[in-house]
């Protein structure tokens, strides 16, 4: 049995042949490679690539049982925003009520919503976390969307359900879809969001909008291939290579482009897999994870490869050209680092310095570089001077100067020891496969790195791993357990059989099936002890199993669209990227707008910077202000207004809702917000207590994103916020506000809580604090985990006095001091901005080594362990770059525990007998990716990190009376053996309104 495995780089075209009899031998069973420059026309390229491998192993095309092929064509559609291969799309929501505030687009680049925004609707459907229906699917409504579409001229459809992945039976999309199809015939393109991601709807229907628009060029594209097999005489099946190292046959990939979009580093991964023998045993790693460097022409490419021979998988959300994505996608991280890097140099008092990259000559390199006769000196160049590789014209490199080339190979050590530093999981030393035609620069040692294997064939390793990928990847399931009363080792047992059964029933050899990953995360903010688990399993394609060749797909005919049909001929070629807002903003000469009756309506750029603020008040918690923020900048852009006002301007007796959402973040994910929520919650509150009008709206905290919500409410109802909040920061339980702490009348209650479809609940008194938080927390349980709430209103005397004032001027204050850094690239500079603006202190710069995470009563507990950089880790090794935090020596770290958000800090030392504690709530601990000054979740501490920890002073409320102390100090958290001491003195935020109004 021979394979034909065809990788299409940016900057190279891989091919070999190899046969699967002889893949045991010291050779893998590779017969023959090819390496060429990428053509323009990538089928071209592939055409001559295949030809060549079969005339080098002289095996006839009719011996070859398939061909494997991964490409970037569709990506670079995306990338490149190109009207010719982008088609409009229409997006139909099975929502029910919710989801309205957040429609379909809204966070996309304007360069991309021009070409593929279509139309946009929402129906009744969808589902709760626990299964139940929110509405049952309204086949009505559903047909008269259709016909709108039809109109339209739209031939692309999207169907995009809440909790549509945990719809097992299809009884929301999978029905709608075969609406679509009976209304609008069976030649439109349907993309079902559950085929596509995982749970989050807003990324899950992004990466379905961009699958659906480059339906008709993919299947152009896939049948171009097939015609070029055809000219070579090929009669196998054709696969495409997709992200999670898997093949898909080419009618699935037709309908799911969009999984192929990062199958190049993942091919490199399962071929170096491949050819180092881990799939047959030949290597030990005693059951770990080893990491995978691929050095090509202009960059290097690293991942995880975990035991199973798989990927590691992203955790995170991903951007494609700027839109936030969910699928699943090889964890990789990538740096501008290759065999065709330029090499500059510098003089200095000690030699010549030399920097590598991060522009590389690419595929010019046969031209470019110094030993091929041209003027440009590379990383090629350099190891070549150096003798570890013999290669073109020597001579060319003999009289570098010495210091040049030891220099420029220290960067080039330092550039690899940091990236795989980054992308491991635990401290250990690891061992790393090298491959790719690049990776002749790499040293033979590398810092952190056991022991480094260089298989054979390793320059087109993406090959091999195109034409060894398993087929199929069948056995997936993603959905949320309830484990009351029940065990979750069993539960977990049980859809390991569901996903394995699913393998089985997509072709794959029950003898060869395994399970490749298992996740299991709990979610947060409920009673029910729900959890989300993730199963998927693999295995080879069974020998008797059905797979259709070119000539026999039966889908073949809807791979190329109908003669003379173009991807929406007449518009321009390409969209526009200047038109991407916020790129011409001053942020030196800025001036918010404040009117002369000293109201200030706020700018996108005003609300960005007050979201980037709510995320570093927020202490680790208070949810992302991202999806709170995309609502209210959509509300800007339709003409509404979100006007903030300060206490002095008010008078005292002007009474003030409160805004927030109670829930879990899981929900708040998936389940976007429709807009009744809170304000239905506020008109119950308002009729109980007989108050017919109210001034103006204030959150209860100012972190995370229920520091947005209040604009939205105010925003929506015409009213302005107060530049105020009652917290000052998150804390995890609903009575932990400044009313609740003192304990004043109607501080809590009455309040009101809602769903918004219907259900709406006051409760008029509660016996003390805490039962408003349980009583809360169960009925939002009831709801679908997630409500909008209303506490009991307060008077603008009362929110001055039991208040944090001026906090929105705080937060906007500190986002602005973090895009004036990353404006001037000083991310180093972040610490000292953002405590200029308060008081505290920069409590240690390095990595993150450990967390350890935990559910208990519906919050996440744990611990995050930061260890110092090395001296070889760090970018600038100036002791001005060190001068904004304590210097520790390297076995001292810093742990953070903490309980949704960050509760203490202290340090741990083998010198120290005793913890040192550094910090403890209720002054301010926040995490900062020091990549990029972004403040981080609890949720999204991970190995690796290399992270800034600052500390800021709480407010005197809170830090300087019993009261304070025991509703937000330590021993709130049972913390009994730590003792609060201020780590600074509180800063009065000074007011944005007041420093602007004169100007």
């Amino acid at each position: 049995m021979f394979r034909i495995g065809v990788d299409v780089g940016g900057t190279n075209t891989d091919s070999v042949l190899i046969d699967i009899a002889r893949s045991r031998e010291s050779n893998r069973g590779v017969l023959s490679f090819h390496k060429a420059p990428t053509t323009l026309n990538v089928s071209d390229g592939i055409e001559a690539a295949v030809r060549s491998v079969l005339e080098a192993s002289g095996v006839a095309p009719d011996r070859i049982s398939c061909l494997s092929i991964g490409t970037t064509a569709f990506i670079n559609a995306v990338l490149e925003a190109d009207a010719r291969r982008l088609a409009r799309v229409a997006v139909i929501r099975l929502c029910g009520p919710y989801t309205r505030q957040c429609p379909p687009f809204i966070d996309f680049p304007n360069c991309l919503r021009v070409l593929m925004q279509g139309y946009v609707a929402y129906i009744d459907g969808g589902l709760e976390i626990d299964g139940r229906e929110i509405a049952p699917l309204n086949e009505q409504q559903l047909v008269e969307e259709c016909k709108i579409i039809k109109e339209k001229g739209i031939r692309n459809v999207v169907l995009s359900g809440i909790f549509s992945p945990l719809d097992s039976s299809g009884k929301q999309e999978i029905v709608a879809r075969d609406t679509v199809y009976r209304e609008l015939g069976s030649t439109v393109n349907v993309v079902c969001s559950r085929d596509v991601g995982q749970l989050g709807l807003l990324e899950r229907e992004n990466a379905s909008i961009l699958n659906a628009s480059i339906l008709t060029f993919a299947r152009r594209t896939i049948r171009g291939f097939q015609q070029a097999m055809h000219r070579l005489g090929l009669r196998c099946p054709l696969f495409l290579t997709q992200n999670d190292g898997t093949l898909t046959c080419a009618a699935s990939a037709a309908r799911l482009p969009i999984r192929t979009f990062a199958s190049g580093p993942t091919n490199s991964m399962r071929g170096a897999a491949f050819l180092a023998g881990l799939d047959e045993g030949k290597r030990q790693f005693d059951g770990k994870s080893v990491i995978v460097v691929d050095v090509g022409g202009t960059t290097t490419d690293v991942g995880v490869l975990l035991s199973s021979g798989f990927p590691r998988q992203s955790a995170a959300f991903i951007e494609i050209a700027g839109v936030r994505t969910n699928f699943s996608m090889a964890d990789v991280q990538s740096i501008g680092l290759g065999g065709g890097s330029r090499v500059r140099t510098t003089s200095t008092p000690s030699g010549m310095r030399a920097t590598v990259g991060p522009d590389s000559v690419g595929h010019n390199i046969t031209n470019d570089a110094l030993v091929f006769g041209g003027n440009i000196l590379t990383a090629t160049d350099i190891v070549i001077a150096n003798g570890r590789v013999k290669l073109g014209d020597t001579e060319k490199v003999s009289r570098l100067d010495s210091s040049i080339v030891s220099s420029a190979e220290a960067a080039v050590k330092k550039h690899l020891e940091r990236i795989i530093d980054k992308m491991k999981t635990s401290p250990e030393d690891i061992t790393v496969l090298l491959v790719g035609g690049g990776s002749i620069i790499a040293p033979a040692k590398l810092s952190g790195v056991r022991e480094i294997i260089r298989p054979p064939f390793f320059s087109v390793a993406n090959a091999v791993g195109a034409a060894m990928a398993k087929v199929p990847v069948a056995g997936e399931v993603d959905t949320i357990e309830f484990l009351e009363f029940r065990s979750l080792s069993s539960v977990v047992e049980d859809i390991k059989e569901i996903a394995i059964r699913k393998a089985i029933a997509s072709g794959a050899d029950p003898t060869t099936i395994k399970i490749v990953e298992v996740t299991n995360l709990p979610v947060q903010y409920v009673t029910n002890q729900a959890t989300r688990i993730i199963v998927k399993s693999a295995g080879e394609l069974a020998p008797d199993a059905r797979v259709f060749s070119n000539e026999e797909d039966p889908d073949s005919d809807v791979l190329l669209p109908a003669s003379g049909e173009e991807v929406d001929p007449g518009r321009e070629e390409y969209g526009h990227p200047d038109d991407i807002e916020g790129s011409g903003i001053d942020i030196d000469s800025y001036k918010p707008d404040i009117r002369a009756d000293r109201s200030w309506y706020i700018s996108e750029t005003d609300l960005e910077w007050i979201a980037d603020g709510c995320g570093v008040l927020g202490t680790g918690g208070g949810g992302s202000p991202y999806p709170p923020f995309l609502i209210a900048r959509q509300m800007l852009r339709e003409g509404k207004h979100i006007i903030v006002i300060d206490a002095d301007d008010v008078p005292e007796d002007a009474v003030f809702v409160r805004c927030t959402f109670m829930g879990s973040p899981s929900v708040s994910n998936e389940r976007l917000q429709g807009g009744n929520e809170i304000p239905t919650s506020i008109q119950a509150v308002l009729r109980y207590q007989g108050l017919g009008d109210f001034a103006g709206t204030i959150s209860d905290e100012i972190g995370g994103g229920n520091g947005i919500q209040p604009m939205i409410v105010a925003a929506e109802m015409g009213k302005p916020v107060l530049d105020a909040d009652l917290m000052g920061r998150a804390y995890p339980n609903m009575y932990q506000s400044l009313p609740g702490a003192y304990n004043i009348p109607n501080g809590l209650a009455p309040c009101a809580i809602s769903d918004g479809i219907g259900n709406t609940i006051i409760m008029p008194s509660a016996s003390n604090s805490h039962s408003v938080e349980h009583i809360l927390r169960i009925v939002t349980t009831e709801m679908g985990s997630k409500s909008g709430v209303s506490m009991a209103p307060l008077s603008r005397k009362a929110c001055q006095e039991y208040g944090i004032a001026r906090s929105v001027s705080q937060a906007w204050r500190i986002g602005r001091a973090l895009a004036l850094c990353r404006k001037r690239n000083d991310m180093k500079g972040i610490p000292s901005a953002i405590l200029e603006i308060q008081n505290g202190s920069c409590l240690f710069i390095g990595k993150i080594v450990d967390v350890h995470r935990e559910v208990r009563k519906g919050f996440t507990w744990g611990r995050v362990t930061i260890a110092p950089l090395r001296e070889d880790e760090e970018e600038d090794n100036s002791a001005s770059s060190q001068a904004s935090a304590p210097q520790y020596g390297p076995e001292d770290h810093l742990v953070i525990p903490f309980q949704n958000e960050n509760l203490y800090a202290y340090i741990e030392s083998p010198s120290i007998v005793e913890r040192k504690v550094l910090v403890t709530v209720p002054d301010l601990i926040t995490v900062l990716d020091s990549q990029s000054g972004t403040a981080l979740g609890t949720p999204e501490y991970r190995y690796g990190l290399r992270v800034t920890v600052i500390a800021l002073a709480g407010d005197p409320k809170w830090t300087k009376t019993p009261e304070g102390l025991a509703c937000g100090g330590p021993t709130a958290f049972g913390l009994n053996d730590l003792a609060f001491t201020p780590m600074a003195e509180y800063t009065n935020a000074e007011s944005v309104i007041t420093q602007y109004a004169a100007c």
